[in-house]
């Protein structure tokens, strides 16, 4: 499975100080079915326990993935941000993953060349 960042999650989970390492976790407990929300359309909602605190009061992602294939954490934010996204913000997200997880290999190496993705390796 590849898994990949997108650029304004980037930006978002530096400041947050998530590592690849959560995200590793995070991944590794989807492929096990551990995920908070399957909201159609390859989004689902994930949520990164923080240091100390577990999950409770966790960050949530926005995840885009084709289970055993790809995923690509695409937005993140605290509970005490948002409550959840909106309906416009789901629709946007379901077309960013139709759009980003039918990409070849090719393409995605070539947005990652841009930096527009940064890809995680599980295997590091």
């Amino acid at each position: 499975m590849r898994v990949f960042k997108y650029k304004t999650f980037i930006k978002w989970a530096k400041k947050q100080r998530i590592s690849d390492g959560d995200l590793k976790k995070a991944i590794i407990e989807t492929q096990k079915g551990l995920m908070d929300a399957n909201l159609g359309g390859h989004v689902y909602k994930k949520r990164i326990g923080v240091q100390g605190r577990g999950k409770r009061g966790a960050y949530r992602t926005i995840l885009l993935m084709k289970v055993g294939d790809t995923a690509i954490f695409a937005h993140g934010f605290t509970k005490g941000d948002i409550g959840n996204i909106t309906k416009n913000e789901l629709e946007a997200f379901k077309t960013m993953a139709e759009a980003f997880l039918n990409l070849s290999d090719k393409q995605l190496v070539a947005l990652t060349k841009k930096q527009s993705l940064i890809e995680v390796f599980l295997n590091e």
